[in-house]
């Protein structure tokens, strides 16, 4: 048995449950991981809240780390007593222990923590999809990153700074505008107290971004178009502030024929292959020293509802984890 945390209706933090629920073993191409750590993301706020249905009963969470305990027939890169972490589908990973499958399941160098791989997993391999299978960047180049006193966006931060790009960061704060201009952001707008589609336009000496990374959804999207150059690109990656709003694509055109995905980390590592590559990829970054994972709260495995609150209300910097 292994305490695992369930929904049985979506809602507010306080439909989170802890219960006792049989882990089993591993059938083909499953392996059986006891977590050491847990990492917690908006997508799991929004699995809870209702904006992604679900059906129920339903375990949340999406990326963890810990020390494989069997494999099932047909896994040859992982063997019991491995150090993994993930980011994978499907939810789950908020419990002591699971069986899952193992193909998105990766070896954990021992340079890195569990802690660091469990707040890593997920947000690190956005980053990397971001600068790498999104848009075409560059040394030179320069992004608009919103939030980015969070846990995605101190790892963007850092990632931009080593890879030669300029990263124009918003925050909602100054405290945590100058968190991202100390882990490598070039400029910080606090976004609450100031008209900042027009400083990113000063900044770039009205230009325009090559492109926008805006996880928080309905509250920036707009803004965000304006920060745009001629055929920049616009990646809506979260809803942190409510879905965006149905757009008429002519307004791309009015702006300057601009360009618009929403990208899910999911089919980006829906290959084994791929998904091994990006993370090997993120952790030679860390390995390096050139992102350091930044793990501000932790929380029990049975705070998870104070943890959700935190991450909601935005009171909270870098990763959270959830310890078992």
């Amino acid at each position: 048995m292994a305490r695992t945390v369930v929904i049985h209706s979506q809602g507010g933090p306080e439909v989170l449950a802890l219960e006792d629920r049989p882990v089993g073993a591993p059938g083909p191409g499953q392996i059986r991981i006891r977590h050491h750590a847990v990492g917690l993301n908006f997508i799991d706020v929004y699995q809870r809240s209702g904006v992604y249905p679900m059906q129920m009963p339903a375990a949340l969470g999406m990326e963890a780390a810990g020390v494989v305990e069997a494999v099932g027939e047909g896994v040859t890169h992982l063997k019991p007593g491995d150090r993994a972490a993930y980011a994978a589908q499907p939810p789950g990973a908020y419990c002591e222990a699971r069986v899952m499958p193992a193909a998105q399941v990766c070896p954990l160098p021992e340079g890195i923590s569990f802690e660091e791989g469990a707040a890593m997993m997920l947000k690190g391999l956005t980053v990397q999809y971001l600068f790498h299978r999104t848009v075409p960047l560059k040394a030179g180049d320069t992004v608009l990153f919103h939030a980015a006193a969070g846990g995605v966006g101190l790892i963007a931060c850092q990632w931009a700074r080593s890879e030669g790009i300029t990263l124009i960061a918003t925050a909602g704060s100054d405290e945590k505008c100058a968190l991202a201009l100390d882990h490598g952001a070039t400029h910080a707008i606090n976004y609450r107290a100031a008209d900042w589609p027009a400083q990113v336009r000063a900044l770039t000496g009205g230009r325009g971004v090559d492109a926008v990374m805006d996880s928080v959804g309905a509250a920036t999207f707009e803004g965000s178009l304006d920060c745009l150059r001629p055929v920049g690109m616009m990646i809506s990656f979260g809803n942190a502030s409510g879905v965006v709003p149905p757009v008429n694509l002519g307004v791309l055109a009015a702006k300057g024929s601009l360009q618009i995905t929403r990208p899910t980390l999911f089919t980006h590592i829906a290959k084994a292959e791929d998904c091994q590559a990006m993370a090997r990829h993120l952790f030679d970054k860390v390995l390096s020293g050139a992102v350091k994972i930044r793990i501000d709260q932790r929380f029990a495995l049975d705070q998870v509802a104070e943890a959700h609150r935190a991450l909601e209300s935005r009171a909270t910097t870098g990763a959270t984890v959830l310890l078992p």
